[in-house]
């Protein structure tokens, strides 16, 4: 009975281990992708598009929905945000609000929030999601779906 029960203790304390190594990892990712994107918001505020960009994967198969409808690539979504934000002006000033992150796997996770835009022309605002993935050690925006409220 007493090694029943030393078994069943030392299963319990396994799972917490491990519970608690993927809680304190998920957490160091989440921390990772806050940061790049507090780095995204400083560097669009900074009139910075080119900057802004380096956290989105640098692919063909890079995926932007927005309410143009569905760019596939790095560089049309770069020459995309170009068109519609031409310069300092009409970027304004940029605020990102986190409203969840779930890790999916070691390897992905998605963030949802909100956006502001603060402009002399206007202000304006929305939701996206995005899908993270770490690829070869980084973290990269691999989808964005971003939409503007009414």
């Amino acid at each position: 009975m007493k090694i029943r029960y030393l078994y069943s203790m030392l299963c319990l304390i396994c799972v917490l281990a491990s519970t608690t190594i993927t809680a304190q990892k998920g957490s160091k990712d989440f921390n990772k992708i806050k940061s790049l994107l507090l780095q995204q918001q400083d560097d669009w505020n900074r009139g910075d598009i080119d900057a802004f960009m380096t956290v989105y994967w640098n692919s063909d198969d890079l995926q932007f929905g927005g309410a143009t409808g569905i760019t596939k690539g790095w560089t049309n979504t770069l020459n995309g945000y170009k068109t519609r934000y031409p310069d300092k002006a009409a970027m304004g000033t940029l605020t990102f609000d986190i409203k969840d992150m779930t890790k999916h796997s070691r390897k992905v996770v998605s963030l949802t929030g909100s956006w502001d835009l603060a402009r002399a022309s206007g202000d304006i605002g929305g939701h996206f999601l995005l899908i993270w993935r770490k690829i070869k050690g980084k973290w990269m925006i691999v989808v964005d779906h971003t939409s503007a409220r009414p």
